[in-house]
């Protein structure tokens, strides 16, 4: 886990398409930390007590409006104020242009002054989300991510034992790859985790005998995807004579990544068994039980039920 997440201004100017009204100031040297925004309400009216300087400060219609019914010397005091706050950027929505003396205030404490096509509660709604997702605590597993139905299978085991040949086969019946070998993980929430590809390795699946496949130009970009959040995980291993394994399945098992419990299957290895075919029912089943369906419970119950009838025959 990774407790020194941050993310560059200049990153987020870019995913969210901002304008740089201050383009000589450098987006590249101002980190953030944490996703909150804040809508500067009670500090423009001269309130700093409890003011959390490190997040991105946002002027919308209402806040924009304020300022304009105060005079220009009180405006502009109060912009200072703002401005002289250690604040990471300011940013107008919908297109809100701010004056000229307040760019030039900009430029003198060194704050980026932004702006954004975008209604005020769907930038926050968007940056924040964005934002959660990018300095959410972050693991690297090895493995294999796909999206299979809709559904978010991590494919993990020994290295070699057949991982990414799986993966191939379940590309070619239509599903879609997130990442072979490295699987960042985000903690977005207590429920959600987010698996996607590091940066490098993005689209690429490694065969041994083949080499290097690109995945995106091979099968075309319907084939791949940027990030799907995590709702099972199939564990290969070799088959074991010995050991007994769950055929039934009424009972859960779980794997824990970052805290949070993922569904886990663990699946037995040996000539003959197509595992794209064993994945896709996997990962069906288990939208059924998300639904309310769970077919080992049932075949369970209509065993009770015959139990009972049979039972009652005897008297």
């Amino acid at each position: 886990m990774n407790s020194t997440e941050r993310v560059r201004l200049s990153k987020v100017i870019e995913k969210m398409e901002l304008v740089n009204l201050t383009p000589d100031i450098d987006t590249k040297g101002i980190w953030l930390n944490i996703p909150e925004v804040n809508r500067p309400a009670l500090q423009l009216t001269g309130f700093y007590d409890q003011f959390d300087n490190d997040r991105i400060q946002i002027i919308g219609n209402v806040e924009f409006a304020y300022l304009k019914s105060l005079s220009q010397d009180i405006r502009f005091e109060r912009y200072m104020q703002l401005l002289s706050s250690n604040i990471p950027c300011l940013v107008f929505c919908r297109d809100l242009e701010p004056e000229e003396k307040i760019i030039e205030l900009a430029n003198k404490y060194k704050i980026p002054i932004l702006k954004s096509k975008a209604a005020t509660s769907a930038f926050v709604a968007e940056v924040t989300r964005w934002l959660n997702v990018e300095l959410a605590p972050c693991i690297v597993i090895h493995g294999v991510l796909v999206d299979v139905y809709g559904t978010g299978v991590l494919i993990i085991g020994e290295s070699g034992i057949g991982k990414s040949e799986a993966a191939l086969e379940l590309l070619k019946r239509g599903h879609r790859l997130v990442t072979d070998d490295a699987v960042e993980i985000r903690k977005i929430s207590d429920e959600t985790l987010i698996g996607s590809a590091p940066g490098v390795t993005k689209y690429f699946i490694e065969l041994r005998g083949i080499g290097i496949i690109d995945v995106k130009t091979l099968f075309g970009v319907e084939s791949v995807k940027e990030e799907q959040q995590i709702d099972m995980v199939i564990k290969l291993e070799d088959w074991n004579k010995d050991k007994e394994y769950d055929r039934l399945g009424l009972e859960e098992e779980y794997t824990e990544y970052l805290g949070n419990k993922v569904v886990c299957h663990s699946l037995p290895i040996r000539p003959g068994r197509n595992l794209a075919v064993i994945v896709e029912a996997a990962a069906v089943n288990h939208r059924q039980k998300k639904m309310g369906y769970n077919a080992a419970k049932e075949l369970y119950r209509r065993v009770q039920e015959n139990l009972m009838r049979g039972g009652d025959d005897d008297e």
